[in-house]
Formats: structure tokens, C-alpha cells, sequence
């Protein structure tokens, strides 16, 4: 059983959470299922709306899709979480996709 297959498992036994469902859209960025990973970061923010990491991979996710102009939106309003919860690298990291989203509009 993969660790996907075990996060859904908990799911469906009614277990969740912010933490599960970032883990699970983390899990399915990098198995390449950006769709699926982008409702489960989305659901983890709509659960937490100050869980840093599930902002820094919602705009991960969103630019590696192309969509930069949400990416941007998305990655500004983490950095700013992130700073207010002093989370100093998970805002340095958001501001290091940022920075990419923002060159590929600048380029479109």
C-alpha cells in the first residue's frame, strides 16, 4: 500500500484534518497528479487557513499547472501568513516560487 493509499484510507475512515489533507496534495504533487493535490491543499487552507506549507504547495502546484496568476495571489497572501505566525523560511521559500510566477507573467 502506498502512502497515498494509506492517506485516502484514513480519509475514508472518517479521519481529517488540515495535516492529512496536505500531506495527501503533497503526496500527489509529486506523483504528478497536480489536479487532485490542488483540491486536497485547497480543502487543508479551507481547514487551517494559517498552515503555511499548504499555501507554499498550493502555489507550487498551481505554477507548475501554469496558472501564475493565481500562483501569485495564492503565494502573497502564505508569505504574509507565514511571516505574521513567524514561519520565516516557509516565507522565504514562497517567496523564492513568487518571484518565478511573477518572471513568467513578465514574460507571457
Amino acid at each position: 500500500m502506498t502512502m497515498i493509499d494509506n492517506l485516502h484510507s484514513m480519509l475514508e475512515r472518517g479521519v481529517d484534518g488540515a495535516l492529512l489533507r496536505y500531506s495527501l496534495g503533497h503526496e500527489l504533487l509529486k506523483d504528478g497528479n497536480v489536479d487532485a493535490a490542488i483540491a486536497h491543499l485547497r480543502e487543508a487552507l479551507r481547514l487551517d487557513e494559517t498552515y503555511s506549507a499548504a499555501w507554499k504547495g498550493l502555489g507550487k502546484a498551481l505554477a507548475s499547472i501554469g496558472d501564475h496568476h493565481e500562483a501569485v495571489d495564492v503565494l502573497e497572501r502564505g508569505i504574509t501568513i507565514a511571516e505574521q505566525r513567524g514561519d520565516i523560511q516557509a516565507a522565504k521559500e514562497m517567496g523564492v516560487f513568487l518571484k518565478r510566477s511573477r518572471q513568467q507573467l513578465a514574460g507571457a
